[in-house]
């Protein structure tokens, strides 16, 4: 199968942490070879679109810049400029959410009143920011998350993801955000806006089910399953709707 397009999921489909996969990089350089357009498609709202490029540049020597690159934070600045009088955003973030929203226009504040929440992950969290943004969210505020990833992957561990101060902020206000990232079609439909390619044309890569898969096929985009990652070949199994193909590494995948 010939695809136009690739979204691509970033660790455990092309490295892994800080460690080098050299499959990714010679699936990327294969698709840079070609006339294969292709765009890393990724939960991580912590970082901006050149971080992610650098990291991939300098530390897995697959040169990368950052147009290519398409983040939860991107995304959901994307989603907030469709929405009506929104200009006043209480983010709870880091400097990738922080860049997406200005480069967006939006004025962005610490205390409420505001148009909007954006929470993604904040390793700066403090109960002070979880009331401001309750007290917006309560006044009307429009309620939205990068991604409800539970757990980040780490050296020391699975460490707590943005998807845990979702789930306070969600406790506090009783009323379920908006979430942008990977399994949900926000990010999906953006970076199609993004590359201006259909979904009959583009080929989801990644190494998690519960968000690279899902996120296809809740997207109606054919979906390429590497098994490097999170997922096994035995939980994925047992789902009801599997992948439109999987791989036991990106070398086997003809492009």
């Amino acid at each position: 199968m010939t695809y136009a397009g690739y979204f691509i999921d970033l660790d455990g489909t092309i490295y892994q942490g800080t460690k080098q996969f050299p499959a990714g990089k010679r699936f990327i350089e294969r698709l840079a070879a070609s006339d294969s357009q292709y765009l890393f498609v990724t939960n991580n709202s912590t970082k901006t679109p050149a971080e992610v490029a650098e990291n991939l540049t300098k530390n897995h020597d697959i040169p990368t810049t950052a147009d290519q690159v398409y983040t939860s934070a991107m995304a959901t600045a994307d989603y907030l400029a469709t929405l009506p009088n929104v200009k006043r955003v209480l983010m709870i973030g880091e400097i990738g959410l922080r860049t997406a929203l200005e480069a967006k226009g939006f004025e962005l504040v610490s205390e409420a009143p505001a148009d909007a929440v954006a929470i993604g992950l904040d390793r700066e969290i403090n109960y002070e920011k979880l009331v401001q943004a309750t007290l917006a969210i309560q006044d009307g505020a429009a309620f939205v998350a990068t991604n409800v990833d539970t757990n980040l992957p780490n050296e020391r561990g699975m460490l707590p993801g943005a998807g845990t101060l979702v789930a306070a902020l969600r406790t506090a206000v009783q009323k379920d955000p908006v979430v942008v990232g990977k399994p949900e079609t926000i990010i999906m439909n953006g970076a199609l806006e993004l590359t201006g390619l259909t979904a009959d044309q583009v080929v989801m890569v990644g190494d998690n089910y519960n968000t690279d898969i899902r996120a296809g096929l809740n997207a109606g985009i054919d979906t390429l399953l590497v098994y490097t990652g999170v997922s096994t070949k035995e939980q994925v199994a047992q789902e009801a709707q599997q992948p439109t193909h999987e791989v036991d590494s990106l070398d086997d995948w003809t492009i």
